[in-house]
């Protein structure tokens, strides 16, 4: 086996696990939606077992993206970009727009109906984030401030400021987003701050 080729196939296995967090799937959704044990998917995830062509299609069909895309095969020089959207376990959608390594990356999110009553969960990263909405309301939490965005609206703000985007119970929302090398951390739980009832 070439360098190239061990190169190639121990690079899956970090790539598989930034996809599952992005969707925000757990080893056991993955293992059910895909028919490969959990054990197999933290293997494949942490490099300790290198994956097989049984076991990359299915694990392709689930996070949307081709199986060039999942070993990072080389450009074909074709300037067409293969727009598949990762579906969550939420019934959200993402939509990666660019795919060009480093720089700002431009991802579209669809989101389902929300629930009004639902409590956001806070999140920060470092970064800025920049948000516009293309259709329905767009719920965005930063700080202390609940607002709605509508059609043509935008909005940008630094990410460690604690916040969140959903939907509302008016119905899905579409939005773009552009997001920074470093807006694409793991993002880390922030507590919402208790507001005062009176």
């Amino acid at each position: 086996m070439t360098q190239d080729l061990h190169h190639t196939l121990d690079a899956v296995g970090p790539r598989l696990k930034r996809l599952r967090l992005r969707g925000g799937v757990t080893l056991a959704d993955l293992a059910r939606e895909t028919g490969l044990s959990t054990s197999t998917l933290s293997r494949l995830e942490s490099g300790l077992r290198r994956p097989t062509l049984e076991q990359l299609l299915p694990l392709a069909r689930v996070h949307g993206v081709t199986l060039d895309e999942l070993v990072d095969a080389p450009p074909t020089g074709d300037p067409r970009i293969n727009l598949r959207p990762v579906a969550c376990a939420d019934g959200s959608a993402i939509l990666p727009l660019t795919h060009r390594p480093g720089g700002i990356q431009a991802y579209k999110f669809i989101l389902p109906t929300g629930d009004d009553r639902q409590e956001p969960q806070l999140r920060t990263h470092e970064g800025h984030d920049w948000v516009y909405v293309l259709n329905g309301t767009l719920r965005v939490v930063l700080g202390e401030h609940d607002l709605k965005l509508e059609p043509g609206e935008a909005a940008e703000f630094d990410t460690r400021t604690p916040h969140w985007f959903g939907s509302t119970s008016a119905g899905p929302v579409e939005y773009l987003s552009l997001i920074g090398k470093q807006g694409e951390r793991a993002h880390v739980r922030a507590a919402p701050k208790k507001r005062a009832v009176g």
